[in-house]
């Protein structure tokens, strides 16, 4: 537990936690019902709409009988998966905001990684909690915290990965400037987002499907791939089509956000260069050219657009 409540603050004022969940600093006692410490005070309005949204449908759910093994051997097949598990030393401290329903965290959690879980949506956290149960995994902490007021002590985490979730947020580029101080010096930023280009072949489908009643949603494969899985299909219809908050971005507006936090931009995935150059995820790409970005960019609309479009931009806190 002590490796978790070095990472962790009070959320009113930053003060230390105790294993009973007060604050050293101020008269605070925070509850923490299913072994889920409740680090989050009350957000704005919009907040809490995407809040209890995700209450409704956790995203992305878990399939009827699942496994460890079939954690690793699913995120196996995702080239991305495999690079930031490789990426990432077996001695990190790893923050996931917006961790959902834990996938990526439970995968992550091996050898001698301390990872923390984060999100809004205790509905969610209960599933990625009692997942870690079932698969053994005692070295992941899941925690319901608002990352504008997060129970997290800053500047803490080797990586902080954050995909999926600043482009569900009211603001997204403050939302970033939170995000960008719970990094150490040196430490990796991981952020995935709506790209603007990549995400247009998805926004045609949800016309389609918004002007058919949500009875027809063409040529969606995820849809197809959960056919026998109403609980995951029905996350991903609400994730994708209802969402009641949506932004996306280009690289170029990513870059712009690190450069006003200290970030120092990586690279992206999918490349952002023409030449689609290989290396681990954490090593700086051998360009940088804007132009070059912009057309990778158009590309995406084909390479991208069939799953959402989403992208991520990875950076390094000087």
């Amino acid at each position: 537990m002590r490796a978790f409540l070095e990472l962790l603050a009070c959320p009113a004022c930053g003060g230390e936690l105790t294993a009973d969940w007060s604050c050293g600093d101020c008269p605070v006692r925070y509850e923490a019902p299913d072994g889920i410490p409740n680090l989050r005070l009350a957000g704005d309005r919009q907040t809490e709409v995407v809040r209890s949204f995700y209450e409704q449908a956790p995203f992305p759910n878990y399939p009827p009988r699942d496994s460890l093994s079939w954690l690793r051997a699913r995120a196996k097949r995702s080239e991305f998966a495999c690079l930031i598990d490789r990426a990432i030393p077996g001695d990190a401290r790893i923050l996931e905001i917006g961790c959902g329903t834990g996938q990526m965290s439970l995968y992550l959690a091996r050898a001698d990684r301390v990872v923390i879980g984060a999100d809004l949506t205790r509905a969610s956290l209960r599933l990625g909690a009692a997942a870690a149960r079932r698969f053994g995994l005692t070295q992941v902490l899941f925690i319901e915290t608002d990352l504008h007021r997060p129970g997290i002590r800053e500047g803490s985490f080797d990586v902080v990965y954050a995909s999926g979730v600043l482009h569900h947020t009211p603001d997204p580029r403050a939302a970033f400037a939170h995000v960008a101080r719970l990094v150490r010096p040196g430490g990796m930023v991981v952020l995935g987002l709506y790209n603007a280009f990549a995400r247009i072949p998805f926004r045609l489908r949800r016309l389609l499907a918004r002007l058919s009643g949500y009875r027809f949603f063409p040529f969606d494969p995820v849809l197809r791939d959960r056919d026998n899985e109403p609980a995951r299909r029905k996350a991903w219809l609400r994730d994708q089509y209802q969402h009641p908050e949506e932004h996306r971005h280009t690289l170029a507006e990513v870059q712009h956000w690190f450069a006003e936090n200290g970030i120092d931009y990586v690279r992206a995935y999918p490349s952002a260069m023409l030449s689609q150059e290989p290396g681990e995820l954490f090593a700086s790409a051998a360009d940088n050219w804007r132009v070059e970005g912009w057309l990778v960019q158009l590309g995406w609309i084909g390479s991208l657009g069939h799953e959402g479009g989403l992208f991520v931009t990875v950076g390094r806190r000087a």
